[in-house]
């Protein structure tokens, strides 16, 4: 699914109006609509509703919206900011004054704003995607008395809550607190960005029949990875396939401590449909490994019979890729070993946990990783590699300049893990939850990109596909046991329902 820009989203509503064609004033009361009906659904006719509605088409929908819920039979009433409208507000805001005066009451001032039952919703219709400058004045005082409500009241925000801008920060401006947002159609990138959580809320997105030919020919940056996408890029097995069809990973992994992690990434990377799996481990895991997982093959720094961490040359070019870093700490040696991989081993791999913790060391790594791999930093790990940044918008900017500049595919990882490609677009996850926050997750999705990299899936399709996967297997332990009681290992035994599930 594609995000576009707030520039976008209006482009797209001027081409629904001269192509369809319909009235923009049509448009908006279609838009009203879908919002109207959204609160039906969720809310019943004891709940009063009060829109607050600024002076441009935000507030314009709002009007539309006390409206309909009027004909339903809600309790609902508008407050209007004072000033000049745009000419569909104007329109609205005649027509619910010619059916319900006593509905429309002005706000000038913040001594104005309306006491409140305690069964109240409040509605955010001030600004939507139209804004373009910070918000001063007394208009951020009615943001911050809103704000105080929201323990007491649901506050629905139409299109995006006020003071958030739609493609850049908004971290140093009222922004309204929203339980839910009721978008339009597309998600807007700042829906995406962790700054922005305490915002948005749950977010909706409402069709309201926007041109299919602008939503399919206009290019976007931005993508939200959606199911058409996943089954898109699935490859189903050959019927006549065998193990050398789907590749020979290779994945080294564990030191001493730490042979957990091997164990979580080797499983995955089996269950995600490897076909051979080589596991590089230092000698004091052999037998955790050879015992853990009899399906994986294992190798060892032989010629130090109780080595506790990986320090061996690798110039085996046979494997399809190579999976690096769970577990695999950091010595000196472990970092000369790593240096030397780097630079015999040139086809796509995935470098993840302590390998990008060496890397941060030793940041000249970073243009020795061969063109095409996957990385998987968390944010702190992001930052050790790549510097600090004053808010998500410049990280994400950063996290495309970087993977253009290398060649290489980054994933950011986190609520909306976003990825981005070398041909500078960025996708973001949709799938996966809270209880995934916990040790040996990413584990788990370096051998389940391991695995798709190995079955030669394009890099690309990988890292959209296994984010997806990771993701979504995560989902389908939180329903089965609670997000509170899964573990990373419980992400694996669910691959198999999300392949049979969600493909």
């Amino acid at each position: 699914m594609k995000i576009f820009s707030a520039p976008q989203v209006r482009e797209a509503d001027a081409y629904t109006i001269q192509h369809e064609p319909v009235s923009s004033l049509d448009l908006m009361e279609r838009a009203a609509s879908r919002c109207s009906a959204w609160i039906e659904e969720h809310f019943s006719p004891k709940h009063p509703v009060y829109i607050i509605c600024g002076k441009g088409n935000n507030g314009g929908d709002g009007l539309a919206i006390v409206r309909q819920l009027l004909l339903h039979g809600y309790d609902a009433t508008a407050y209007t900011i004072q000033g000049a409208t745009s000419p569909d507000h104007t329109a609205n805001l005649l027509r619910l004054r010619e059916s319900y005066p006593d509905k429309v009451h002005p706000l000038n001032d913040l001594q104005e704003f309306p006491s409140l039952p305690p069964d109240a919703l409040i509605v955010d219709a001030l600004f939507g995607t139209g804004l373009n400058k910070p918000i001063e004045g007394w208009m951020g005082g009615v943001i911050h008395h809103m704000n105080n409500l929201r323990q007491k009241h649901t506050i629905i925000a139409i299109d995006m809550p006020s003071g958030l801008r739609a493609d850049s920060t908004s971290l140093h401006t009222p922004v309204v607190q929203a339980h839910h947002t009721l978008s339009f159609e597309t998600w807007k990138l700042a829906f995406l960005m962790p700054e922005n959580a305490a915002f948005v809320g749950q977010v909706h997105i409402l069709p309201i029949g926007l041109h299919p030919d602008y939503l399919t020919h206009t290019p976007a940056r931005f993508h939200l990875t959606d199911l058409e996408t996943i089954r898109t890029i699935y490859q189903p097995r050959d019927p006549f396939g065998h193990k050398g069809t789907y590749g020979h990973a290779l994945l080294i992994a564990g030191s001493y401590g730490k042979m957990g992690a091997a164990l979580l990434s080797a499983r995955s990377c089996l269950r995600a449909g490897v076909g051979l799996l080589t596991c590089h481990v230092p000698a004091c895991g052999y037998e955790i490994m050879q015992l853990g997982e009899p399906a994986a093959m294992c190798i060892t720094d032989s010629e130090i019979q109780h080595s506790t961490h990986f320090h061996l040359d690798i110039a085996d070019a046979s494997y399809t890729t190579v999976g690096i870093g769970p577990g695999l700490g950091t010595h000196q040696q472990t970092a000369l070993a790593l240096e030397k991989l780097l630079e015999n081993f040139r086809s796509p791999m995935v470098l993840d946990a302590d390998a990008l913790n060496i890397i941060s060391v030793y940041p000249y790594l970073l243009y020795r990783i061969p063109q095409g791999s996957i990385i998987t930093p968390h944010p702190k790990e992001f930052e050790r590699l790549f510097g600090k940044t004053a808010n998500d918008f410049e990280r994400l900017e950063l996290l495309s300049s970087k993977s253009q500049e290398l060649g290489i595919y980054i994933l950011l990882k986190g609520r909306y893990s976003a990825m981005a490609c070398p041909d500078g677009a960025v996708y973001f996850n949709p799938t996966g939850n809270p209880g995934m926050a916990t040790g040996g997750s990413g584990d788990v999705l370096t051998g389940i990109l391991t695995a798709l990299l190995a079955q030669r899936y394009t890099p690309k399709a990988a890292i959209i596909l296994g984010v997806w996967l990771h993701g979504f297997a995560g989902d389908l332990a939180a329903a089965s046991l609670s997000q509170e009681g899964m573990t990373a290992g419980d992400i694996t035994t669910h691959l198999g329902a999300a392949f049979l599930q969600g493909i």
